[in-house]
C-alpha cells in the first residue's frame, strides 16, 4: 500500500467516492530536483519550471541538464555494465520483480503526480503502473529466453550462438505517459544485462524523479540513471561514443534527429514514432461497438495524446451521416474537459501550452480547409486557466486536408467517408505513417482481407487501443524502426556472437 493511500485512509477519504486529490499533489512531489547517476542524486545545470497543464502555475523545478551531466551518468552507467552483465540472470530478474512490486504498491502517488504534470486523469492514470508493472514483470520472465542456437555444420565442429549485451542504453520518451514510460521502457534493457540512463520529457519530469527515489537501492549503483533537461540531453545521448544504443519514443522528427546522431557510430536504434491511424468502418459492422470503438480509440481521455491515437474515421457512406451523430452524441456524454488531480475528470488538459495552442492551430487549419466542425472545437468557457480544449469532431474532411495527414496530438477526430473499397484503402494508405489500424466488420474474410491491406504494424479487428503483453508493437513507414513489448524488444538490446569450435582430433606425439 502507497503512503498516499494510507494518508488518504486515516482522513477517512474514500477512491469509490471520487476525491478532488489536488490538494494532496505537494505531499507527492519528489524530494530530490536533480540528476541521479552511480545510486547517487547530483546538482546540475540550471533549475526550470515544471508547469501543471490544469492551472499553468508552476508545480515544481527541476535541474536543466546538458552534455556535462550526460557524460557523467554515462560514465557511471559504462563503470557499472561489466558487473551487470555478469549478474546471473535470475538475479536481474529479482531485482526487476522488486521494481514491479513498488511501481504497483505507489500506483496512486504515481498516478497523481503525472496527472498533475502531465495534464491526463489521475483516475486513468493508475492503469499506467499496472501496465508498467506488467511490462516489468513480462521482461523478468524472458531472461533465461536470451539465449542463442546450435548450428549443424557437417565438418567435425561445434558451432553455436550467444547474445550478449550491448552496454549503456539510452531511453528517451514523450511527455503523455512519463512514470508508464520510465518503468517500462527501462525493463528490457535491464533484463538482458544492459545498464540504462533515462531522459525524461521536459513537460512533465517529475514522476520520474520519483519513480528513481522509490527505486533507489533496488539496483547496483550505475545500473539505472536519468538526467533531466531538454533537447540537448537527447542529442548528447544519442551523440555519445559510450553509448551502445537508443530507444525513442516520440516525434517523427525526434526520431529522425536520433538515426542521424546514431549513425556516427552506428549504434542500435529503437524507434516508436507518431502516427495518423485509420478506423475503417464496414457497412456490416456492429454499429454501436463500431461507434463505442470510434470514441475509445482517438484516446480523449488523453486529449488525443496518443501515437496510437485513430485520429482519422473512415465511414463507409452508408453509415456515414448516422455514424457522425451517435459519435457526437456519445462523445459529448462521456468526456467533458476538467482538472486531471480530481478523480471524477474524463479528460485531462493538454500537456503544455505549445501542445495547446497547437492543438488550437489546427483546428483553424481545418476550418479554412473546408471542413465541417460537428463539435467542440474551443477552449472550455469553465477552464480559464489551463490547456484545455474540448474533444473536437470535424466531418466532411479530405484526404488532401492537413487534418487528415498531419498527426495533431490532440483531440481533433477527422471523419472521411467511403464507397469504393479500393479507393478507400489508398485512402487509407495514403500517408507517411503506419502505426495501427482498426477494421470494424462482422466478416471474417473482410476482416482478414482489410488486415492485409492496411500499411501498419498494429492492427485490431473490431477492436482498438488495446496492447497486448508479448504482442509486437511498432510501425510501418515513418512510424518507427523495430518492435517493442515483446521477445523482440529484448533481443533489440543484444548482439550476437558465433563460436565455431573445432573438434577434430589432433594426433599427438
Amino acid at each position: 500500500m502507497s503512503n498516499l493511500l494510507q494518508r488518504l485512509q486515516s482522513e477517512g477519504i474514500s477512491l469509490s467516492s471520487d476525491p478532488d486529490l489536488s490538494p494532496w499533489v505537494e505531499a507527492v512531489l519528489p524530494r530530490a530536483a536533480g540528476h541521479y547517476w552511480g545510486g547517487v542524486w547530483h546538482d546540475g545545470g540550471d533549475a526550470s519550471d515544471s508547469i501543471n497543464p490544469s492551472t499553468g502555475k508552476v508545480l515544481a523545478q527541476f535541474a536543466w541538464g546538458g552534455v556535462a551531466e550526460v557524460d557523467a551518468a554515462v560514465a557511471c552507467a559504462s563503470q557499472a555494465f561489466p558487473d551487470w552483465a555478469a549478474t546471473p540472470p535470475l538475479e536481474r530478474a529479482r531485482c526487476l520483480r522488486r521494481a514491479a512490486d513498488i511501481v504497483r504498491s505507489h500506483a496512486l502517488e504515481l498516478a497523481l503526480l503525472d496527472a498533475a504534470d502531465c495534464g491526463n486523469p489521475v483516475k486513468a492514470m493508475q492503469m499506467d503502473a499496472e501496465i508498467a508493472a506488467t511490462q516489468i514483470e513480462y521482461f523478468a520472465g524472458l531472461v533465461l529466453e536470451n539465449k542463442g542456437e546450435t548450428l549443424p555444420t557437417g565438418n567435425g565442429s561445434l558451432n553455436y550462438t550467444v547474445r550478449e549485451p550491448l552496454g549503456v542504453v539510452a531511453r528517451i520518451y514523450p511527455f503523455n505517459h512519463p512514470f508508464m514510460f520510465a518503468a517500462g521502457k527501462m525493463a528490457a534493457p535491464l533484463a538482458a544485462g544492459n545498464t540504462v540512463v533515462l531522459k525524461p520529457p521536459e513537460q512533465a519530469p517529475l514522476s520520474t524523479l520519483r519513480l528513481m527515489e522509490l527505486l533507489e537501492g533496488v539496483f547496483p549503483p550505475g545500473v539505472l540513471n536519468c538526467v533531466t533537461g531538454g533537447r540537448e540531453v537527447g542529442a548528447a545521448l544519442a551523440e555519445h561514443p559510450n553509448v551502445a544504443a537508443v530507444g525513442l519514443i516520440g516525434s517523427v522528427g525526434a526520431g529522425q534527429a536520433v538515426m542521424r546522431s546514431a549513425a556516427q557510430g552506428m549504434k542500435r536504434t529503437l524507434l516508436e514514432l507518431g502516427g495518423k491511424n485509420a478506423m475503417i468502418i464496414f457497412p456490416d459492422a456492429d454499429f454501436d461497438a463500431a461507434v463505442e470503438g470510434a470514441v475509445r480509440g482517438m484516446n480523449f481521455t488523453w486529449c488525443g495524446q496518443s501515437c496510437g491515437s485513430t485520429s482519422r474515421l473512415i465511414v463507409h457512406e452508408s453509415l456515414h451521416a448516422r455514424f457522425v451523430d451517435a459519435v457526437t452524441t456519445l462523445l459529448q456524454a462521456r468526456h467533458k474537459p476538467g482538472i486531471a488531480t480530481d478523480m471524477k475528470t474524463s479528460m485531462g488538459a493538454l500537456a503544455s501550452q505549445a501542445q495547446h495552442q497547437r492543438t488550437l492551430d489546427y483546428i483553424e487549419i481545418g476550418l479554412s480547409e473546408g471542413a465541417t466542425l460537428v463539435s467542440g472545437g474551443r477552449k472550455p468557457v469553465n477552464l480559464d486557466n489551463g490547456f484545455f480544449v474540448e474533444p473536437t469532431v470535424f466531418s466532411g474532411v479530405e484526404g488532401h486536408h492537413r487534418i487528415a495527414r498531419e498527426e495533431i496530438f490532440g483531440p481533433v477526430l477527422s471523419v472521411m467517408q467511403w464507397k469504393d473499397e479500393d479507393s478507400m484503402f489508398d485512402l487509407v494508405n495514403d500517408v507517411p505513417f503506419g502505426l495501427t489500424a482498426s477494421i470494424w466488420t462482422n466478416d471474417l474474410v473482410t476482416a482478414h482481407h482489410a488486415a492485409g491491406r492496411v500499411q501498419a504494424g498494429y492492427v485490431w479487428v473490431n477492436d482498438c487501443s488495446i496492447h497486448i503483453p508479448g504482442a509486437p508493437f511498432g510501425g510501418y513507414k515513418l512510424s518507427g524502426v523495430g518492435r517493442e513489448e515483446c521477445l523482440q524488444e529484448l533481443h533489440e538490446f543484444t548482439q550476437i556472437k558465433n563460436v565455431n569450435v573445432s573438434l577434430r582430433r589432433t594426433k599427438r606425439d
